[in-house]
């Protein structure tokens, strides 16, 4: 069992969004960029994952999105910005906790650095699989699973498409 305890000042960090070296990175528009420094699988965590996100001033970690079946809580570090929940946007800062339950549109979330410095939180959440995530400004739907893979090493499946895309149930049955 790993180490049950980490060091904020310990985390390592890796690059995600625009610009980065990975599948779908090179589509990511310029208005999203984050380093994730992963905890909650570093300490063996199974039930709840965590990690800590540093955003650049004028940027986003993700896009504006709900999930239907996981909650997530969000602990701002240090900096500031905003969050955009549902239809209402609201300012926030160093020390402020942000509660995002499971739901539909009217729990669509978004933490943008408005700010001219980092703004970093930590974000938890339930890891309850498969989930289902809406984007409710595209209109897509995201389907994630996490499954065990060989050696007990997880896999990620996603699949991301738009409602109208649907093929009939039936189709080439």
């Amino acid at each position: 069992m790993p180490k049950p305890i980490l060091n904020i000042a310990d985390v390592e960090f890796s690059q995600f969004g625009h610009g980065v070296n990975h599948p779908g990175a090179s589509d990511a528009p310029e208005k999203f960029s984050a380093r994730l420094g992963d905890i909650g699988r570093r300490l063996g965590a199974q039930k709840l994952g965590y990690n800590v996100t540093v955003v650049p001033p004028g940027k986003r970690a993700w896009p504006f999105h709900n999930h239907r079946i996981n909650e997530e809580m969000f602990l701002v570090l240090d900096g500031e910005g905003e969050v955009r929940i549902g239809a209402e946007t609201f300012p926030i800062k160093k020390g402020d906790v942000i509660a995002n339950p499971p739901g539909g549109p009217e729990t669509a979330h978004q933490i943008v650095n408005t700010s001219s410095a980092d703004l970093t939180y930590l974000a938890v959440s339930t890891r309850i699989s498969p989930e289902i995530v809406d984007y409710p400004d595209s209109g897509k739907f995201g389907v994630l699973a996490e499954l065990a893979g060989p050696e007990g090493k997880p896999q990620i499946w996603r699949f991301v498409n738009r409602g109208e895309a649907s093929l009939n149930y039936w189709d080439g049955e």
